[in-house]
């Protein structure tokens, strides 16, 4: 068995420039005691579907369920697992959840302290605790639990980055208005959780674009978790999009757009279309075609408009 550690936390480099722990470190360092010596914590693979049969070792589920050949069912039979463990046990079984988590937990952490000039200890407290916090609650019979744990996790990291935010204003000299999604460089989680606080989307409207766009969710898998049909579904973050698009066309967030002059007149909003075709936002990394220019209106949801990405958490 590989005792290896896992590898280094980018999100912790400014804390640890200080000489400060972060919270990822602690958890990863606990997650390394459970797995080293003659006797690591392990799952029982007779008893979890996918795994192989024979007490496997966390650190192996890991390396397992992370291979991009693994099955949905596999990944949610383990969740399953863990977290009834957890639920029933805490302790060792919640440090599990914890060090398995990791390789999503640290993505959502760098993603928001990105650009944070300020102390990103509560920060990463924070999506730690949105994860935790998740924890006893997460639907165990719906598919794709760790992508639901890590939108809780994100959803709590971004309340704090915006109170954080907030209070460095008037000394940064930031402005009244509450920091969207313009600050953080138009990236497509900060505008998606700025149109749920709009209440322009849902929370799951939103967790099924950024899943399935953004994420490793695949729609198919995404239809499987809300119970509808591979078509439903498509139509359903059709319709998210265009309303996430006439969001992002009357407040103007288009950071990237090429092309446009400093001082150049800017077109009446209320007589540009919507058209799902245009030249990418910050917001088209992965497919979403968000307004722009007027072009004749094509559906995302069209045959080959998007390649949708393997299923994995």
């Amino acid at each position: 068995m590989d005792q290896t550690s896992p590898p280094k936390d980018p999100t912790c480099r400014a804390a640890r420039s200080r000489g400060e722990p972060g919270v990822f470190d602690t958890a990863r360092t606990a997650f390394v005691w459970l797995v080293t010596g003659p006797h690591p914590v392990a799952l029982d693979g007779r008893t979890v579907h996918g795994l192989p049969p024979r007490l496997v070792p966390l650190d192996e589920v890991g390396k397992l369920t992370v291979a991009k050949g693994c099955p949905q069912a596999t990944r949610d039979a383990v969740w399953t697992a863990l977290v009834t463990r957890s639920r029933a046990e805490g302790g060792t079984w919640t440090v599990a959840c914890v060090g398995l988590a990791l390789p999503v937990l640290l993505p959502v952490a760098a993603k928001l302290t990105n650009r944070f000039r300020g102390d990103v200890h509560d920060i990463h407290a924070a999506v730690l605790t949105g994860f935790l916090e998740a924890l006893p609650h997460v639907d165990l019979t719906r598919p794709a639990i760790l992508v639901r744990l890590r939108w809780a996790a994100y959803r709590a990291g971004h309340r704090a980055l915006r109170e954080a935010l907030d209070a460095a204003a008037p000394v940064a000299d930031l402005g009244a208005r509450a920091p969207g999604p313009e600050r953080a460089g138009g990236h497509p989680d900060f505008l998606l959780l700025a149109a749920v606080e709009a209440g322009v989307l849902t929370a799951a409207e939103a967790a099924l674009i950024g899943d399935t766009r953004f994420g490793e969710l695949s729609l198919a898998d995404a239809a499987q978790a809300r119970g509808q049909t591979y078509k439903a579904t498509q139509q359903a973050r059709h319709r998210a999009e265009r309303k996430l698009a006439d969001y992002l066309n009357d407040n103007d967030w288009e950071p990237h757009r090429k092309g446009r002059r400093s001082g150049a007149s800017t077109p009446d909003k209320s007589r540009r279309p919507v058209s799902p075709r245009a030249p990418k936002s910050g917001v088209g990394d992965r497919g979403t075609r968000l307004p722009a220019r007027p072009r004749p209106s094509r559906s995302t949801s069209e045959p080959g408009a998007v390649q949708e990405a393997s299923s994995c958490d």
